[in-house]
């Protein structure tokens, strides 16, 4: 290692972005230290004597040890040491492609046995000639090794072969915006110039800072990792505060209670083969992948954060020893705040082996020691209360202590008062309000007034690092939405008040059932919630369309943008921005293996055959069209083929029922099956865990709202409503027996249903929603009545959402007022 690759490695984030600014470089990702580091290795202007004036003397003594310099001196001393080294030793080699031999060494140490003073020499001039001394180069280490410097945690995959850190996928890719939640139509399209975006919106971040300036809470469906890396470029550095609370290694169990139907039965529900397949990403190579997932988040977590900014991680006794080590590597030690201990009430283990486990751990974080910080205090305990506040006012009732009006003698003067000569804090006029306002105790001895000081205006005990006062949620609380791992409000309540400010911006990645999201919008912050989960998103969805005045909020992905990224990666090459047809053909031979097809050539509209069926593939890109679908049909047509499977990532709406009928009257059966997100998914798809699924069937219907006491309409209005007639979910073998035996009806296995009374071919607007709660099971089945401006041509959309989280929308065209 030559001197500046030395300094380099030493220079923290903060120092890099220094040597950046002073020098004026340019494309240099301040956000990435690989990328800081990368750019000044480079630069012939970044001399080893510019980087070292940008050291502290703590940094410099480094330097020295990576040097094999001796480090004993003040930092100019130790600076002119290492520009001017003296003795054939401290000549580094600038490029040490192997490593040296044995004999070099020795001639190495000969060399520096000759320059070196004698030992009388030493012995008469003392400490000088110490310091004087060349020191011993250490040989280079073997390939693929590196030495040593510092105390950190190590594991299989953290460094590349040639020792240097691995870098955290950065893949910046555009979010869809999928729904827009508590916003009317007319708000958003004048908001964006009633400019048509295609099926979905884009994120294009120019919202402003805060509600009053058109910031709308964010809700994004995704793999965090690419979550986070695409939010960079409009987050680096604004987020306030973050909790996030990881996966446990506590078993590969992801199933969890669900109501389902009118009734509220509760089935067992198995999560996705998505969230399986991330249990198996985290745990499935033991410690060492989770090292590997959550080390990688962290270090983009901490480019997110705000320079005020702090996280919370949520863990238990499985890694939180590893953990703590993992996170003062990236934040640093020294903005480390506190090991906080929940006391849960319900301890877990085997008591009968060892200790049960009560108690969970929370790390406490700052990106820097200028972090936000808002004391937060709990009720007193009762002996305390008992003890000190025994004293009730007989006029309001309230409790107080009385404490001393008297101040200091010789600093307060001896003031006479009704009679009484003392060192008062106040002067008697003051005294003579505080009587009269009833805040004077007068002790029925004849002592001395005493001030009360009442119970209801104190604020409580500070809170210290073990919380015991916050329970877990319970299936009987009001906020349990059936998540075995679901914290509660209380608990989020506490860090988001501590942490943050009304107005901050606050992020879980791993939201879970929302708790996060629920507390930060109660509270007045703005707020980002990710999830792998589908149903997660749904659970939290429904959450926060219960809140009271739920500010307006959107539903994310990255959708097309990461299937073409996932394509581009898999079967194109990096350095091309286009597909190339070769790519185009393995994309296609890789979705008909997955599907259990084979490829057909030399026709335009099919790509394959499975048994009977032809097989027709959708774009990564684009919706599945109507065009599209009559396109494969017909040529099923001419080759005399009659059933054709259709395989899909999106898809345009409302052509379910048209194009089924369509094919059946020209002899094709047509089957329409999604394309899961899991091909994208090397592990699952190398397994054989992917499923393709038929499209649910969903029949809805618009009417004429009934006239009738308590709907403000008139027969004259141009007003409709909805009603859902039948619901079918496919493959149903493949629903659980439970579930199966207990469903009554076709209602039972919708959730929610939403519609969008003016769909404009893009995001869908929420503009009337139904859902069952856990407490209110009932689903209506029509929706209420919707008045529109003015009569004319409008497109409905009805959205529904099933009990396993899965989306079935229904377009319908009308005009307004119906015959």
């Amino acid at each position: 290692m030559n001197l500046k690759q030395a300094i380099l490695a030493i220079m923290d984030r903060d120092t890099l972005k220094a040597v950046v600014d002073d020098m004026e470089m340019e494309a240099v990702d301040r956000r990435s230290v690989e990328d800081m580091r990368a750019k000044v290795s480079h630069s012939r202007r970044a001399e080893p004597e510019t980087l070292l004036a940008h050291l502290s003397e703590k940094q410099v003594k480094a330097v020295c040890e990576q040097m094999a310099v001796s480090s004993k001196g003040r930092r100019k001393k130790l600076i002119e040491q290492l520009l001017n080294p003296t003795g054939a030793a401290a000549q580094i080699p600038a490029k040490p492609s192997q490593p040296s031999s044995m004999k070099t060494v020795k001639q190495n140490r000969k060399q520096a046995q000759k320059e070196s003073p004698p030992m009388a020499d030493k012995q008469n001039n003392g400490n000088q000639n110490e310091q004087k001394q060349a020191p011993v180069l250490l040989p280079d280490p073997p390939a693929g090794m590196m030495r040593v410097t510092r105390t950190e945690l190590v594991w299989p995959g953290k460094y590349n072969e040639d020792g240097t850190l691995k870098e955290v996928p950065r893949v910046s890719l555009p979010f869809q915006v999928i729904e827009t939640v508590n916003e009317t139509r007319a708000t958003r399209e004048a908001k964006k110039g009633s400019i048509q975006q295609g099926l979905f919106d884009v994120y294009e971040g120019k919202e402003g800072d805060s509600f009053e300036e058109g910031w709308k809470n964010k809700l994004i469906w995704g793999d965090n990792l690419l979550v986070m890396g695409s939010l960079l470029e409009k987050f680096a550095g604004k987020i306030d505060l973050i909790y996030i609370d990881p996966p446990f290694a506590t078993g590969a169990d992801f199933s969890f209670e669900a109501d389902v139907g009118d009734v509220g039965f509760e089935v067992h529900k198995q999560q996705s083969i998505m969230e399986e397949k991330a249990y198996r990403d985290t745990w499935g190579r033991g410690s060492n992948s989770y090292m590997i997932m959550i080390y990688d988040r962290l270090r983009l977590i901490r480019d997110l954060l705000s320079e005020t900014g702090s996280i919370y991680i949520h863990c238990d006794w499985h890694v939180g020893h590893s953990l703590k080590i993992i996170i003062d590597e990236i934040f640093g030690i020294d903005n480390f705040n506190n090991h906080i201990t929940w006391k849960r009430s319900t301890p877990r283990g085997n008591a009968g082996s060892r200790y049960a486990e009560l108690t969970d751990y929370i790390l406490f974080y700052t990106k820097t020691s200028d972090s936000i910080w808002n004391p937060q205090y709990g009720k007193y305990r009762e002996e305390y209360v008992e003890k000190y506040y025994g004293y009730k006012d007989e006029k309001t009732g309230r409790f107080f202590q009385p404490t001393s009006l008297l101040g200091h003698t010789g600093i307060n003067p001896v003031r006479r008062w009704r009679g009484i000569s003392k060192p008062w804090r106040y002067p008697p006029h003051r005294l003579d309000e505080l009587d009269a306002a009833g805040l004077l105790y007068w002790p029925p001895k004849g002592e001395v007034p005493r001030l009360k000081r009442f119970l209801d205006e104190q604020k409580g005990t500070p809170i210290q690092s073990l919380w015991d006062d916050i329970p877990p949620v319970n299936s009987q609380a009001k906020e349990d939405t059936g998540y075995d791992t679901q914290k509660p409000e209380a608990l989020l309540e506490r860090i988001i008040n501590a942490s943050s400010n009304e107005g901050d911006l606050v992020a879980d990645f791993f939201c879970g059932s929302g708790t996060t999201l629920a507390v930060a919008e109660k509270l007045g912050r703005r707020w980002i919630g990710c999830d792998l989960g589908r149903w997660a998103v749904h659970v939290t969805r429904k959450r926060l369309l219960g809140i009271e005045d739920c500010k307006p909020f959107e539903v994310l992905n990255l959708g097309k943008y990461e299937r073409q990224y996932w394509q581009g990666v898999t079967f194109g090459e990096k350095k091309d921005k286009h597909i190339t047809e070769q790519a185009l053909y393995e994309y296609l031979a890789f979705i008909l293996k997955l599907y259990g097809a084979q490829p057909v050539a030399g026709l335009t509209h099919l790509h394959g055959k499975k048994s009977r069926a032809m097989i027709h593939i959708g774009a990564v890109d684009a919706p599945v069209t109507i065009a599209e679908i009559d396109a494969a049909v017909e040529e099923c047509v001419q080759l005399k083929q009659h059933e054709l499977h259709v395989l899909g990532w999106e898809w345009e709406m409302g052509l379910y029922d048209l194009m089924v009928e369509a094919a059946k009257k020209k002899g094709v059966k047509l089957v329409l099956l999604q394309i899961p997100r899991e091909v994208m998914e090397q592990q699952a798809a190398a397994k054989g865990d992917v499923r393709f699924f038929e499209l649910a069937y969903l029949e809805a219907e618009v009417q004429k709202p009934e006239i009738r006491p308590g709907v403000k309409i008139k027969k004259s209005d141009p007003a409709v409503q909805v009603a859902l007639k039948d619901f079918v979910i496919p493959n149903t073998e493949l629903i659980p027996e439970e579930v199966r035996s207990k469903i009554k009806k076709w209602s039972d296995y919708i959730d929610y249903w939403a519609v969008d009374w003016d769909f404009q071919n893009d995001t869908f607007m929420q503009g009337w929603v139904a859902f069952r709660t856990r407490k209110e099971r009932k689903l209506p089945l029509v929706s209420d009545p919707h008045v529109y401006d003015k009569p004319g041509s409008y497109r409905i959309l009805v959205k529904v959402i099933d009990i396993f989280g899965n989306d079935t929308s229904q377009a319908m065209d009308v005009e307004v007022p119906l015959p």
